[in-house]
């Protein structure tokens, strides 16, 4: 595949970052249109979601450095090569920094945190959807054998894609990246053509939740599980436990959405009153 998109002389611009930054982009003009369908302030969410990735993106380097530490110590320059390295744990930290960092923007700006899930939900999901072609064009995240007769699968052969990913050259592989961006962009429809329906808040992020840990759990069948960590020796590898999660929050949240709507809102009604007059208490 292309690790590189194209270089300036020595400065390399990986497809990885130019693809995952037109999610970004294409996630940030649906969240404006998301947020006025749930009648939120555009330029509050806007701020949200460009707070947010800048706490991801702070965390994730820190995290490089940490992991890579010793490393650096040798090599101080390497540092500038840090946004081409990748990391298993990345995912799972920007998730809860970005996420926290979400929800105290939300409370701080005045908007409604289930509301803003709902609006979040389906420019998140497109957002993975290039984040994940990104990481096929790089070799990142890179799927386990498929054997020559898959004709759908992917051998790599750039020497960067080893160098930066740790991806096999030279095995056809399962291109587990684009069923996960197949289902991610499935997804982000569902989503955003039920946020345009009536129904009760929370119930389009408690979906998104739900929707996108069943297509990690079972994408993740297809990954190579390096460096991930497993439960019940190696039947579930780190980001299926997380998955597993994701949708067990994504049926909380709408449990409860459901529960306080019921209250709320009563789906059923008691029966009309009867008008009462004075003689006898007949109408």
């Amino acid at each position: 595949m292309h690790p590189v998109l194209f270089h300036v002389g020595s400065i390399l611009i990986p497809t990885y970052g130019a693809t995952a930054a037109l999610g970004v982009l294409l996630g940030l003009a649906l969240a404006h249109r998301t947020a006025r369908v749930v009648r939120l302030d555009p330029a509050k969410v806007w701020n949200l979601c460009i707070l947010s990735l800048f706490a991801v993106l702070v965390a994730g380097r820190l995290l490089l450095v940490v992991v890579n530490l010793h490393a650096l110590r040798s090599h101080p320059g390497w540092v500038l090569g840090l946004a081409m390295v990748h990391h298993p744990l990345l995912a799972a930290v920007g998730a809860i920094v970005g996420a926290a960092c979400a929800a105290w923007y939300a409370r701080r700006a005045g908007l409604a945190l289930a509301g803003t899930a709902d609006a979040l939900a389906a420019p998140l999901a497109l957002g993975l959807a290039f984040e994940q072609l990104g990481a096929l064009a790089s070799g990142s995240g890179y799927g386990v054998e498929a054997g020559p007769a898959l004709p759908w699968a992917v051998t790599y052969a750039n020497p960067l894609a080893a160098i930066w990913s740790g991806t096999p050259l030279g095995i056809p592989l399962h291109p587990v990246q684009v069923y996960n961006a197949m289902a991610f962009l499935a997804l982000a429809v569902l989503l955003y053509v039920w946020l345009s329906l009536q129904r009760r808040q929370g119930d389009v992020a408690g979906l998104g939740m739900m929707g996108a840990g069943v297509a990690i759990y079972f994408t993740e069948m297809w990954r190579d599980p390096a460096g991930r960590g497993s439960l019940f020796q190696g039947a579930l590898d780190g980001p299926q436990i997380a998955a597993v999660l994701l949708v067990l929050a994504g049926a909380l949240v709408l449990r409860e959405r459901g529960a306080a709507s019921g209250v709320e809102n009563p789906a059923a009604p008691g029966p009309p009153a009867v008008p009462v007059t004075g003689d006898g208490g007949k109408a």
